[in-house]
């Protein structure tokens, strides 16, 4: 009876536990760093002034927008990063259900509305 009672409060208040999101976070981790390695490397190499930081942002190949992608992908694996992480800070340090569901949907609403914003400041380049 007790197993059956957590295994229902952890689909009321949305928790996820498993391998599921702990490959996920390792995977969205490698993406951000072979992003902002290439970056830094980007910097370094590159004398820096707005046209050649705008160049990394709007490199295409062909019609291929690829660096507004290869940006979008990062931002996209960080605010996934970000849900992940901050998602176990709200279901181990806030007890009452109610107050976690809440902070849940903020953090959802918040991440959602940073992914619009960047969206569209890169892709108006």
């Amino acid at each position: 009876m007790a197993q059956e009672r957590i295994g229902r409060k952890r689909l009321v208040v949305g928790a996820h536990y498993g391998t599921r999101d702990f490959i996920v976070q390792r995977a969205t981790a490698v993406i951000m760093a072979v992003y902002t390695l290439a970056l830094v490397l980007y910097a370094v190499l590159v004398p820096m002034d707005f046209e050649s930081w705008r160049a990394f942002f709007v490199f295409t190949v062909g019609t291929l927008p690829v660096g507004q992608l290869l940006a979008t992908l990062a931002f996209l694996s960080l605010a996934w990063h970000a849900w992940i992480g901050v998602r176990d800070i709200w279901m181990d340090y806030a007890h009452s259900d109610g107050l976690r569901l809440f902070l849940q949907v903020l953090t959802i609403l918040w991440l959602v509305a940073a992914v619009v914003f960047f969206g569209q400041i890169l892709w108006s380049l």
